[in-house]
């Protein structure tokens, strides 16, 4: 039988009873069982799509537990189909029911076509939100697709990296191979892209065990920014939690980006690297009131948190209560919400392989009430969940509020991205830190975060750059946003940029300027990489990627988000530099502890194992820690031995290092301290030429330590 078919056209097929799980469709060789959970609703409908266009309409006669459902003999996988529901048409109470829109199912494991903005796709009269739109949505929106779940794993299993062993790089499905010339020109930009040795050689070449992609559910672009010509680039904006979104795959949209994204999957594990997913259950593409009806407000509104019922003469755009900046939010109190997401989750670690999770906007997720909760439902459930607790879990913590800022927050197993750790990394190296008390704190794993509740310094997801914001290389080449391309009269994207030109705005062939500029790139890189917490690299910082001073590239699906692969724009110095960060953090447990430093010794008589270090040579006094002009501090690692014991309790050794960091405009002067333990060493990374890799030291010699540089030395 042809994909997409289910028998000859115009022959209705007879729907039985069918059950009421799993929602979604089911397929099986003698029927498709259909399930989609509208409680409020009077009737249902299965609509299913031929490949001409051609639609049957049929009728769900059984409802359970507030799910419709049923199962229709001989539809085959690759089959398009969507829901019409009809009920109350009363938007002042939350119920939106109009039967003349198709509505993508909230399950559905894979979504064809594309979304054509229309009147038509508004389940109200447009000017009139209280008149229901009686046009027919269907020739403008996506269909669900039947989807086929066999596929052959092999050996394929979780790799379960420690976190103190993990190291992220946050990457864009299309934009990591839309320019790569070794990727082959069909699959550039795709799933089936990424599954190239292209790319998963280059990043084991490069030292990361993980790559977090960002969004691949389904998503559509808002109305607002397809009318200015733009796409929703980034894809926070999903409107299918279960299916992989369609336009990545090289194979096609009809359940063949299923088979295509577990082959990426499959690959990734093959190469050593996890598969860490940016989701956004937090709102839907469904946005304001005044949004299109797509699938979740046309089956039961109360999908989205309200600001309570209002009454029939209340503002018809007030009734929804917005913490993500979207246009609403979704209601993980509300009983389906969360079996939605936690189904979701589930479905995407067994079925899809997927190891771990990036939860955007977090906090909008843990409202009860519209209140912050950190022991509500969501949460209390992943945690307690055999399939998920085992699953990377990393929190963005805030939301679009000033009460939803909650770094440090989030209960175990949760790990959080530190926009602190951002923040003071990026004024230490722009000489706006008070002093590097803050700094200090940062470099050891952020302990007055994560200490006081028992977690460890992994806790910390630590970034100086995201897909949000500017790349390294712009951080350090423009102090203004440059967004006018996003047609916003450049007034979107954060203002707090904490960047520094270097004295002239934008690129330049200036070499001494340039030289700066990579030298300041890899002094973030390099102390990006060697803190103690979990490092995440946002995709082609590394090499010097520049977005030409964007710095809220979410609409700009061209040359300004892809990675420019070619060798004459990249800045190889900087990619080296961290190279050889991650391969030391790799092989030096030392550096990548999940203990917390004490400042004391690990064994009776030995050294300590964190010891800060002024350039004099003199371990750190509570003035110098006070002192808002001292640019330059050492870090004394200690590996004789280590605090975290091996895996059979054995006590572990490894090399000490002392790390220095000087952000100075200015050389400093640098001693070698005397001590009993660690008498010589030598340099294994620098970014100053004056000591370069492989320099000879030993205790009490007097250095010259450049300006704006990192140095690491080792004992040998």
């Amino acid at each position: 039988m042809t994909p997409g078919l289910w028998r000859s056209r115009g022959e209705r097929a007879p729907v039985w009873p069918g059950r009421n799980w799993p929602l979604g469709s089911t397929w099986s060789e003698e029927s498709t069982n259909f399930a989609v959970y509208a409680p409020r609703a009077t009737a249902a409908w299965v609509c299913l799509f031929d490949d001409e266009g051609g639609e049957q309409r049929h009728r769900l006669t059984e409802q359970a537990l507030g799910i419709w459902h049923g199962a229709i003999p001989a539809v085959t996988p690759g089959t398009r189909y969507g829901y019409r529901v009809a009920g109350p048409w009363e938007p002042e109470q939350g119920m939106r029911f109009n039967p003349n829109k198709l509505l993508l199912d909230p399950f559905g494991r894979a979504v064809s076509g594309d979304l054509t903005v229309d009147p038509a796709i508004f389940g109200y009269v447009l000017g009139d939100p209280s008149a229901m739109d009686t046009h027919d949505s269907a020739p403008y929106v996506q269909r669900s697709v039947v989807v086929d779940d066999r596929f052959d794993w092999g050996d394929d299993k979780p790799l379960r990296y420690r976190w103190r062993d993990s190291v992220i790089y946050e990457m864009h499905v299309k934009g990591m191979t839309k320019l790569h010339d070794r990727v082959p020109e069909e699959l550039r930009g795709t799933y089936a892209g990424l599954a190239t040795p292209a790319v998963t050689d280059y990043l084991k070449d490069l030292g990361v065990t993980a790559v977090e992609l960002l969004p691949v559910h389904q998503f559509v672009s808002e109305p607002s920014v397809t009318e200015r010509g733009l796409t929703n680039y980034w894809g926070y904006n999903s409107i299918g939690f279960f299916a992989p979104h369609h336009a990545y795959s090289a194979s096609g949209d009809r359940g063949q980006q299923v088979t295509e994204f577990k082959q990426m999957v499959r690959s990734f594990h093959e190469a050593g690297l996890e598969v860490i997913l940016d989701v956004v259950y937090n709102h839907t593409a469904e946005a304001g009131p005044l949004g299109p009806t797509l699938s979740f407000r046309g089956l039961d509104d109360r999908f989205y948190c309200r600001t309570g019922e209002s009454g029939p003469g209340a503002p018809f755009q007030d009734t929804y209560w917005d913490v993500t900046g979207c246009g609403n939010t979704v209601d993980a109190s509300n009983r389906y919400a969360l079996r939605l997401i936690l189904d979701s989750l589930r479905y995407w670690v067994t079925e899809m392989h997927v190891d771990g999770f990036r939860f955007d906007l977090m906090s909008a997720l843990t409202r009860v009430h519209h209140r912050v909760d950190m022991d509500n439902h969501l949460l209390m459930a992943i945690g307690q969940d055999p399939v998920l607790r085992h699953a990377k879990l990393i929190a963005e913590p805030w939301d679009a509020s000033m009460d939803g800022y909650r770094v440090g927050e989030f209960p175990p197993p949760w790990v959080e991205w530190n926009d602190q750790y951002r923040d003071e990394i990026r004024d230490f190296w722009r000489n706006h830190s008070p002093g590097i008390r803050t700094v200090a704190t940062r470099l050891a794993g952020s302990s007055d975060l994560y200490l006081d509740d028992g977690r460890s310094p992994y806790a910390s997801i630590n970034f100086v750059t995201a897909h949000d914001g500017f790349t390294v290389r712009d951080l350090v080449s423009y102090e203004q946003k440059h967004n006018e391309a996003n047609g916003e009269d450049n007034r979107d994207g954060t203002d707090n940029n904490r960047a520094w030109n270097h004295g002239a705005e934008g690129e330049t062939d200036d070499p001494a300027l340039l030289g700066v500029r990579r030298r300041q790139t890899a002094n973030m890189m390099a102390t990006l990489c060697l803190s103690n917490g979990v490092p995440m690299i946002t995709a082609g910082d590394e090499r010097g990627r520049t977005q030409r001073g964007n710095n809220n590239a979410y609409a700009q699906d061209n040359e300004t988000s892809w990675i420019d692969w070619r060798p004459d724009d990249a800045w190889l110095d900087v990619y080296e530099i961290t190279k050889t960060a991650l391969r030391l953090r790799r092989e030096h447990p030392a550096l990548r502890q999940r203990h917390w430093f004490e400042g004391r010794p690990t064994i009776r008589g030995g050294p300590k194992d964190l010891a800060w270090l002024h350039p004099s040579g003199r371990e750190m006094t509570g003035d110098d820690w006070h002192d808002p002009n001292l640019r330059a501090v050492g870090m004394f690692v200690s590996g004789a031995p280590l605090r975290s014991p091996g895996p059979r309790g054995e006590q572990q050794a490894d090399k000490s290092f002392m790390l220095w960091f000087n952000s100075d405009w200015l050389p400093q002067r640098l001693t070698i301290p005397e001590n009993d333990w660690v008498q010589a060493g030598e340099v294994v990374l620098s970014t100053d030429f004056r000591l370069p890799v492989g320099t000879q030291i030993k205790a009490g010699d007097r250095l010259a330590l450049g300006r704006r540089t990192v140095v690491v030395f080792r004992e040998v």
